[in-house]
């Protein structure tokens, strides 16, 4: 068998009316969108957009594609949802500073008041590390108060200090692998690492939901890009069959390189890599794997060492394991990790060492911090990680006793309910503010355009009453959006008939 315990996924479709209802909103939203911006050139449109100077008329229009009449249109409407300014530490719960608005979301002004103890649900601060305890922070204030803020120089010049070293090798030793690189920017760990494993007449094999520094990274690498089915095993594997039976285009030559690319833990659906039966056909066909663990290290797994030990799984099956420090962690960066080769040959071609600079000590000195605590090397347990997983079983358990649909993996700390319709996007988030609990709320183009979410995340530092107030809300504030956001049939999974189970995956190979 490739695992041993029951693979379980929500993925609820939307009903045929909710998914014309919401095609229907878009619909209307559009067509006010063209009346108002044909009231604007009449000038009888109050809000304010970007438009062209006056001396630039003649110029290329800036302004007139999809997305900006998008922007200006649609998301405009909601825009007060985003980009709130927070004055505290992102811990379990955090102050906020009110702000309201004059013209149509527009410009914003601050009045002054703070919005207190607001439970957080949006940040990825999945084990509780953003936190203010002089005790557990004395250790990044020695190494400020020695070191500074920055290095002001590449790892390739005079950017590597002691502490990186000593860091690397608690990443490598936590991992099990035989060497890791630190960089400074997660973001850029894949971004500008990926164009130094694969160049021209190599093949990507992408997950359709990739995150966006996957994305950019293989279209920086110049190799040819396929895209495979979310999480689907035949799709995959049909690219694979097809790579090496025609090979590159045109010439028919086999490829350089073939390496496929995915993530740990899905951070807008919440889903969990099929690892096993992708390290299987990597292995059946010869490829390489990237796994990005940005989401899922220190999240999942006993001990917290990603989707590989969730998995039961040796570490050397993964070519590239990938993970950042900006989640689980509560710092900054990133790390590759993987054969001594790969690291070596990372340190003198990555574009992240030789034109970014250094991660800064106290940085690496609270990843040290917080990697020792899951490690038991600071004298504590690894209480945090299973405090995460009871409150991430707990809470999506709950939802789905009250019938909301949400998608993802049981053990997953990202937690989507889909909303759908466009209206909705905007009134949940404000609904929720006003209960003082804070939310992420997503929709198109950033998701497809019949699913429109919130996504919570989960935090080993949630306290169970602080779920249990937000699954109160949700369930009393939620009465408004009757059967969109709620769906009766969806109660607790083991109690699905067969015959209605065409909405949750489950696979036990």
């Amino acid at each position: 068998t490739l695992y041993k315990k029951t693979f379980i996924e929500h993925f609820e479709q939307a009903p045929m009316y909710v998914a014309v209802l919401t095609f229907l909103g878009f619909g209307v939203g559009t067509i006010f969108g063209y009346l108002r911006d044909f009231m604007r050139a009449w000038g009888l449109e109050k809000r304010h957009i970007a438009a062209e100077r006056e001396q630039q008329k003649d110029f290329v229009p800036l302004y007139q594609d999809f997305e900006n009449f998008y922007t200006r249109n649609l998301y405009m409407r909601i825009r007060d949802n985003w980009n709130r300014p927070i004055c505290s530490v992102p811990g379990p719960q955090f102050d906020l500073m009110e702000r309201v608005t004059d013209d149509y979301n527009w410009t914003f002004r601050f009045t002054g008041r703070i919005i207190k103890n607001v439970i957080n649900m949006g940040s990825y601060n999945y084990l509780g590390f953003a936190e203010t305890d002089v005790n557990a922070l004395k250790t990044v204030t020695i190494e400020l108060q020695k070191y500074g803020t920055g290095i002001c120089s590449t790892r390739q010049e005079m950017g590597t200090l002691d502490k990186h070293v000593e860091l690397e090798k608690l990443v490598a030793k936590f991992l099990g692998v035989e060497d890791a690189m630190v960089f400074g920017m997660g973001f850029a760990t894949n971004s500008m690492n990926i164009p130094a494993l694969v160049g021209k007449g190599c093949l990507i094999l992408s997950d359709e939901l990739n995150h966006t520094s996957l994305v950019l990274g293989a279209r920086l690498s110049g190799a040819t890009i396929r895209i495979f089915k979310h999480n689907n095993m035949q799709s995959l594997e049909k690219l694979l069959r097809d790579a090496i039976i025609y090979g590159q285009p045109r010439s028919r030559r086999a490829w350089r390189k073939i390496i496929i690319l995915v993530e740990g833990i899905y951070s807008m659906e919440g889903s969990i890599v099929r690892l096993p039966e992708i390290v299987s056909l990597k292995k059946k066909y010869k490829a390489y794997l990237y796994l990005d663990e940005a989401h899922s290290i220190g999240a999942v797994g006993a001990t917290g060492r990603g989707v590989v030990e969730y998995f039961s799984m040796n570490p050397d099956d993964v070519d590239v394991l990938m993970g950042t420090f900006t989640k689980s962690f509560g710092a900054a960066g990133g790390y590759i990790a993987g054969k001594k080769d790969l690291v070596d040959f990372l340190r003198t071609h990555s574009h992240s060492a030789v034109y970014a600079t250094s991660m800064c000590p106290p940085v690496a000195e609270q990843i040290i911090r917080a990697m020792k605590c899951l490690m038991g090397q600071d004298g504590t347990t690894q209480g945090k990680v299973r405090q995460l997983g009871k409150n991430t079983r707990y809470f999506r358990r709950r939802l789905h006793e009250m019938g909301f649909i949400i998608y993802g993996n049981d053990d997953s700390p990202v937690v989507p309910l889909l909303l759908y319709m466009p209206g909705k996007i905007g009134a949940f988030a404000r609904r929720m503010l006003e209960k003082n609990i804070g939310v992420v709320v997503v929709g198109f183009p950033a998701t497809p355009i019949t699913e429109s979410r919130a996504r919570f995340c989960v935090s080993a530092a949630h306290t169970r009453e602080m779920l249990d107030t937000v699954t109160d809300q949700l369930s009393h504030e939620c009465k408004p959006f009757p059967n969109t956001t709620k769906k009766s049939a969806l109660h607790v999974c083991s109690k699905i008939p067969a015959a209605l189970k065409g909405a949750v995956v489950t696979s036990k190979v």
